[in-house]
């Protein structure tokens, strides 16, 4: 290893921590404007795509990238949509930590899903951990004392579900942040319509505003470009694994901001799930850098 090489590893460790706090906060901030009814969902849902589509324009223009229009479509654009509003109405009944664990196990099993389904093919440790992360997934959100509110549970699979094939199209993007502002542009409308068919429900604060203008703008939009950045030094399996840390994250945001308790159920689920796609990740073949918008599921 080079001397001219630590900078560049120092710089990659400090983008990638830096990306997967924002994606974490993304789970705290969504859950500390629903539960104290400083916000609705629709409208904090409004708020952050709109903030992180402003974001990331105004990231375009100073990169020079805002003459590359049309990097996005209207598909991702609706799945990004389904991805956000799903996940603001869960975060009305989950804790932080259970909601991020859902989230991430849906979005993850989906893509491992997808890959069999396509004709990957998973060596025997890779099967065994793909069936232990979809028994814990099941163990968690299964009915019992301790399970998560069955509807938030349906809503943040739909929403990892979503963010997982969003992710999938994305795959081999030469110019990711081009598309991710033209999604989140392409996505305004659709939540637009939302919100409006809502108002009724509407009811918003100061404090509502901000901690939604904070998620689209910093921990969602700068935090996307974070990440994209960081991906230049990581290989597909690191990127990858890394995202491991997302909900034990949110976990102690939880615990910090919010005193949530965590239950047995949950930290069973957590060590089943992660120690599961663990196996999967950790038995692929890593020849190849990640793109972007492959790698940055999970999270959000």
């Amino acid at each position: 290893m080079t001397n001219s090489s630590h900078p560049r590893i120092v710089l990659t460790t400090a983008a990638t921590m830096m990306a997967m706090i924002a994606f974490a906060s993304n789970s705290i901030l969504c859950r500390l404007a629903l539960a104290s009814g400083a916000i609705d969902a629709a409208t904090f849902t409004t708020v952050r795509l709109v903030s992180g589509a402003v974001t990331l324009l105004l990231i375009a223009f100073s990169t020079g990238r805002a003459n590359r229009r049309g990097a996005g479509n209207w598909t991702s654009g609706a799945l990004l949509f389904a991805y956000a509003i799903c996940f603001s109405l869960a975060y009305v009944v989950l804790s932080i930590a259970t909601g991020a664990l859902i989230l991430f196990g849906a979005v993850q099993l989906t893509m491992l899903i997808v890959a069999i389904a396509t004709g990957e093919r998973p060596q025997p440790l890779q099967w065994l951990g793909l069936l232990a992360a979809l028994g814990g997934f099941i163990y968690l959100v299964s009915p019992g004392l301790e399970a998560p509110e069955p509807l938030g549970s349906v809503l943040m699979t739909v929403s990892g579900v979503a963010w997982g094939v969003y992710t999938l199209r994305g795959r081999g993007n030469a110019d990711p942040i081009s598309a991710t502002t033209d999604n989140f542009v392409r996505a305004v409308p659709f939540v637009l319509i939302v919100g409006a068919i809502m108002m009724r429900d509407a009811h918003v604060t100061p404090r509502g505003i901000v901690l939604a203008v904070v998620s689209g703008g910093l921990t969602s939009g700068i935090g996307y470009v974070i990440w994209y950045a960081a991906l230049r030094g990581l290989t597909a399996t690191r990127s990858a694994t890394v995202q491991l840390t997302v909900p034990v994250i949110a976990a102690l945001g939880g615990v910090i901001f919010m005193s949530e308790a965590v239950s047995l159920r949950l930290v069973v689920a957590t060590a089943t799930i992660l120690g599961g796609v663990g196996l999967v990740l950790g038995g692929k073949e890593d020849k190849r850098q990640p793109t972007p918008d492959t790698e940055a599921a999970g999270s959000d």
